[in-house]
């Protein structure tokens, strides 16, 4: 499927809006039957206008189709490397795992730092996927080297 390109920045501040609006999922799968959406499903959500109902109850389906929308990976990454940890090995691939790192990341209380060991607040979410969309269109911005 052909979508039209859209820039990581404009699908990462989609993305948290539909995360403020629906509500964001820290159970299993990627989403929940009352819309609330995982962060990755959120940012497929926002390059594709859709949420396949995969998303809540097959994860290997879910995974499959965020993996092969190249737009949804673009921002995926680009969110995974403003975080302020690393993101795991796939075993399996021996690469980054992009996704694992953003599923865990809004509900695990460690990369906080917060003395209470909470997870981060839905506004903590949605500041730093928008530090996240500054960050790339920031890159984009910028100009090649040799131009000029």
């Amino acid at each position: 499927m052909d979508l039209p390109r859209t820039s990581t920045g404009t699908i990462l501040r989609t993305a948290a809006h539909i995360l403020n609006y629906y509500g964001l999922h820290a159970g299993r799968q990627f989403a929940s039957v009352d819309g609330r959406l995982d962060v990755c499903a959120a940012i497929f959500r926002a390059v594709t206008g859709k949420t396949p109902n995969c998303f809540l109850t097959d994860e290997d389906a879910s995974l499959l189709q965020i993996q092969v929308c190249e737009p949804a990976m673009d921002a995926i990454r680009m969110l995974s490397a403003v975080l302020p940890t690393l993101p795991p090995t796939d075993l399996n691939t021996g690469t980054d795992d992009h996704i694992e790192h953003i599923c865990h990341w809004a509900v695990t209380p460690a990369w906080t730092g917060n003395a209470d060991n909470q997870p981060p607040t839905m506004p903590e979410v949605i500041g730093l996927i928008l530090r996240a969309a500054q960050a790339a269109d920031t890159i984009t911005a910028a100009p090649h080297r040799n131009a000029a």
